[in-house]
């Protein structure tokens, strides 16, 4: 029955899958210890359901097993248009990290999980089972390399040998009792390219990471303002970073993704920042219909951008874009641009509207 589900999996379109016991081994622990220590920053949902998070039987009663399954996301066109903190590269572009340049996943790995799940009703009858995607208290890592799916890098993230760690995880929870397939070996050794490659230092020591530091974290999960001592270091960088998996020799030939839904949308991996910040509310709404973007909000979206003209060099072209969101109603909108504009040297507007300003590099 396990090569059977493994199969059907593929047939649907999963890379790979692999079968859990309904335990989180010493995840439970090191989640604790990483919750404690505030790690978390403003994320309280991965507090805020106890034990549940860590003992799947306790989400869901009667779990005997997990069957996890794995995706990957991985375009043609690489990861991004290149991420920058000096911008020596190409200044005017937009970094976003590339799991969101396309349609959100969830869905799409929602679907495909439950149309497996009623692969194998139609082989054996009905059973107890429940469908997740990164939407309920699961430690899909931890569940995903017990099922030898791959093993957790320095970065936290998950490495396969073969398919790196460009790809998204999914689980069945189901009362069948299936054999576990086992972890797999580290392969990490004494590499600490991710660690080096973070622009925040997140990665504060081999396979922890600080939230409050990851760019990730502060481009989606932070709701208020930026904190200053990661503004420059965010460099273009305005949704999400995938630095660590950019530097990570195991993602040197990763396999592409086959999926048309998750290649890049309305040209999100060539988007030029100041076109992306002349967006108004219902453009953002509109194009981003069906991104994971869209769940930041139109003001996060600003602001992230805000910052990123910051960095970039003195142009007429971003000063007039950030001096158009100069008077923006939102308070978090303003302020950001404000500090984008003194990085300009911008120290007034002329009665005629125009900016004074000194084309020099911004800091």
């Amino acid at each position: 029955m396990k090569e059977k589900i493994r199969g059907w999996g593929k047939e649907l379109g999963f890379d790979a899958v692999g079968i859990s016991p309904a335990t989180t081994g010493n995840a439970e622990a090191e989640l604790a210890a990483w919750l404690a220590a505030g790690c978390h920053g403003e994320m309280d949902y991965m507090a805020a359901h106890g034990s549940k998070r860590a003992r799947p039987p306790e989400l869901v009663p009667g779990t005997r097993s997990v069957i996890c399954a794995r995706m990957n996301y991985r375009t043609p066109s690489g990861a991004f248009h290149p991420a920058s903190t000096d911008f020596s590269a190409d200044p005017e572009y937009a970094a976003i990290s590339c799991y969101a340049q396309g349609r959100d996943y969830h869905k799409l790995l929602r679907n495909r999980l439950q149309k497996l799940a009623e692969r194998i009703t139609s082989e054996i009858g009905e059973f107890g089972y429940r469908v997740f995607t990164d939407s309920a208290p699961v430690m899909e890592e931890a569940l995903a390399q017990q099922a030898g799916l791959g093993w957790r890098g320095k970065h936290t993230l998950l490495l396969d040998r073969d398919a790196g760690s460009y790809f998204f995880l999914g689980e069945i929870y189901t009362d069948l009792d299936l054999p576990p397939d086992g972890p797999v070996t580290d392969h990490c050794g004494t590499c600490s390219a991710c660690i080096d490659a973070c622009p925040t230092q997140a990665i504060v020591a081999p396979g922890k990471l600080d939230a409050r530091r990851c760019i990730s974290y502060l481009t989606i999960e932070l709701k208020g303002n930026m904190p200053e001592e990661f503004r420059a270091p965010l460099g273009n960088r305005i949704y999400g970073c995938d630095d660590c998996q950019s530097a990570c020799p195991w993602n040197r030939e990763t396999p592409l993704t086959r999926e048309a839904d998750f290649a890049p949308r309305h040209g999100l991996d060539s988007a030029r920042l100041v076109d992306l910040f002349a967006w108004s509310e219902e453009e953002f709404n509109e194009k981003l219909a069906g991104s994971a973007i869209r769940r930041i909000g139109v003001e996060r979206w600003l602001r992230n951008i805000a910052i990123a003209l910051g960095n970039a060099r003195t142009s007429d072209a971003v000063i007039g874009a950030l001096e158009a969101r100069r008077d923006h109603p939102s308070a978090l909108v303003r302020e950001h641009v404000a500090w984008a504009l003194a990085r300009h040297q911008v120290v007034a507007t002329g009665r005629d509207g125009s900016a004074h300003h000194s084309l020099q590099e911004p800091g």
